[in-house]
């Protein structure tokens, strides 16, 4: 009963509390963004002033059928870290993550957009990019832990940073590429150095574009709760070290945003796989050497 009643409030937590944590974490970027380029940043509250101009825009995009893949878009995100914060199976979790953004590329191209057209293809670069990284996360936790449920990750005696700390490089990249920084910013961003014309939200407007800002708050925090498991080891001291880390990892995510700005995405997709062959399976093979 009192296992249940912590996944029930872990999980409404999550609802409740991502999407304000998320906003604020992109303002706070989009500030720290600005001060790399010596420019004077918005407010850290603009995120929800825009979202909130966003959903008293009136539209008719409403009726067309790339709104309901959005939607669709939208429930699998909260899904993905309802699951994850609950403590769910973690492969669960990716594929969560995976379906959607499937359904954000199918709400891309059967819209009207060109440009949309455009990011859907960066997108499915996107995740060609990050899932083998994706995959052997899931799996060192599985051969260190034990299990891959993030429950029994959670309470763990060590951290699993050291001895998976080659999927833990890896996953920093692909963390980076999952956020849609540079070049596969064309697809979603709202970052001072994003390109002008932003790919898949392009094609919306008013609620549906606000539905997916939120969307990517709530996934600004799942991602970061990845961050968290390496170092989550069932003490207070672990979860300070792993919310501390997470945070340094987002503002060096975005740091790598403003470096980055003219890579291309073929170098891009080279190095993530590049590093998913090295760091990811070589860190599994020491792991299936040593257990």
């Amino acid at each position: 009963m009192i296992m249940i009643l912590k996944i029930v409030i872990s999980a409404v937590a999550y609802l409740i509390l991502a999407p304000f944590a998320g906003g604020l974490l992109t303002g706070m970027g989009r500030r720290f963004s600005s001060g790399l380029q010596a420019k004077r940043g918005a407010s850290m509250m603009q995120p929800f002033r825009d979202v909130k101009k966003l959903r008293e825009k009136t539209s008719e995009e409403d009726r067309y059928l790339h709104d309901y893949y959005v939607r669709a878009f939208v429930f699998f995100e909260i899904v993905a870290g309802v699951a994850f914060f609950a403590g769910a199976n973690l492969l669960f979790v990716i594929l969560a993550l995976l379906a959607a953004d499937v359904f954000l590329v199918v709400a891309a191209y059967v819209s009207n957009s060109v440009h949309a057209h455009m990011g859907a293809d960066y997108e499915l670069m996107r995740m060609m990019a990050y899932c083998p990284m994706v995959l052997f996360m899931a799996a060192g936790f599985s051969m260190y832990c034990g299990s891959m449920e993030v429950r029994d990750i959670m309470i763990g005696s060590s951290m699993p940073f050291l001895p998976l700390i080659g999927i833990f490089a890896g996953f920093l990249l692909i963390y980076t590429i999952k956020s849609r920084t540079s070049p596969f910013d064309l697809s979603f961003s709202s970052d001072p150095a994003g390109k002008r014309i932003k790919g898949i939200t392009e094609a919306f407007s008013g609620k549906t574009l606000a539905a997916m800002e939120v969307a990517n708050w709530y996934e600004t925090i799942l991602m970061l709760g990845f961050v968290f498991l390496f170092f989550s080891n069932g003490t207070i001291w672990g979860h300070v070290v792993g919310a501390v880390v997470a945070i340094l990892v987002y503002f060096l995510r975005v740091f790598i945003n403003n470096c980055s700005a003219s890579s291309k995405w073929e170098f891009v997709v080279k190095i993530a796989w590049g590093t998913a062959a090295v760091l990811g399976a070589a860190n599994l093979f020491l792991l299936y050497v040593m257990i």
